[in-house]
């Protein structure tokens, strides 16, 4: 029974996690992210955000249990050393994706965010059910419960924090945009220590039966919290299309009586509606919504020539899908 709980615990840890992410990902409605980088954010959790957080639990160990009682030190392990090594490791990604030109705004970085949580808590899960393997099936189904619904989302929760805060700075121009990833950070690692620190501390003291209860209720509210800001981006990103798209109405280089479409995700679904016949619907709502978000960054960074001649170059390709004369 063993070893089949074993294999089970890989299904178990993997099979949950991409489905969060799959449906994160398809929650990103107007742009969405490419699947390569969101993988690669996925994998980067998984994989190498795990590596980083056991070399660095063991340097920041090795004081503590030096200094402190096992108990004490098992506790500071889970509660303070986790969160410290492990928020900064998840979030390294996301320095690294900042600089893509595919990381656009808020709602890029929290789905990237997202994507590293549930990458670090799936290698996470599958090496706690694989050490309840040997302890029986009730103690395991209980193990993979808990950890599934609960901690794996904590993981994406804290991280896409991280990833929306950088996410909004990059094109902000406010200057609280530098404190953005330090305070996100801190918000990350404050969660991750809250969740660690009531859930463990029963088991470590043999005390405060109810912790665990006040944890689980409290992520909840963070977790539906996060929800609302992600809406709130996606708000916010339909708002900015229809406000660009009807300048380039204006301007001549789409109809517009589509610009409303544009902002509306079941409008965008069902484009076969209202998208001349002839003209590929997906590859001119594509073209379209891309425009928006490069004005949008042109105004932002008025010094790059890179978001002038994407403007540009997308105006030309929407009027040419569209058969319009080009611009005189």
């Amino acid at each position: 029974m063993e070893l089949v709980l074993l294999l089970l615990s890989v299904v178990a840890a993997g099979v949950p996690m991409v489905a969060y992410l799959l449906l994160m990902r398809w929650m990103d409605r107007y742009e969405r992210e490419p699947l390569g980088l969101v993988i690669a954010a996925f994998a980067w959790g998984g994989i190498g955000a795990i590596v980083l957080s056991v070399i660095g639990s063991i340097v920041l160990m090795l004081p503590l249990g030096l200094a402190t009682d096992e108990t004490t030190a098992m506790f500071l392990s889970v509660s303070m050393v986790a969160p410290l090594v492990e928020e900064p490791a998840k979030a390294l990604v996301l320095l690294l994706l900042y600089r893509s030109r595919q990381f656009d705004n808020a709602t890029d970085g929290f789905v990237y965010g997202a994507a590293a949580g549930l990458g670090f808590g799936m290698s996470e899960n599958f090496l706690y059910f694989a050490s309840t393997a040997g302890e029986g099936v009730g103690a395991w189904v209980i193990v993979v419960i808990l950890r599934t619904l609960f901690t794996g989302l904590m993981h994406a929760c804290a991280t896409s924090m991280v990833g929306a805060a950088l996410g909004w700075a990059k094109f902000s121009t406010s200057p609280r945009r530098k404190l953005a990833l330090p305070l996100s950070l801190l918000a990350a690692m404050g969660m991750h220590a809250l969740w660690n620190g009531l859930a463990m501390a029963p088991m470590v003291f043999e005390a405060g039966a109810a912790l665990p209860v006040i944890s689980f209720l409290l992520f909840p509210v963070e977790f539906i919290a996060l929800f609302i800001v992600f809406q709130a981006s996606l708000t916010s990103e339909s708002r900015l299309i229809k406000r660009e798209l009807k300048e380039e109405a204006a301007r001549g280089t789409l109809p517009g009586a589509h610009v409303e479409r544009f902002s509306k995700w079941s409008a965008r679904r069902d484009h076969a509606s209202w998208v001349p016949k002839g003209v590929d619907g997906p590859r001119y709502i594509e073209l379209g919504t891309l425009l928006a978000f490069r004005k949008n960054q042109r105004a932002a960074r008025p010094h790059d020539a890179y978001y002038a001649e994407e403007v540009i170059r997308l105006r030309r390709e929407l009027r040419e899908l569209l058969g319009a004369p080009a611009e005189s």
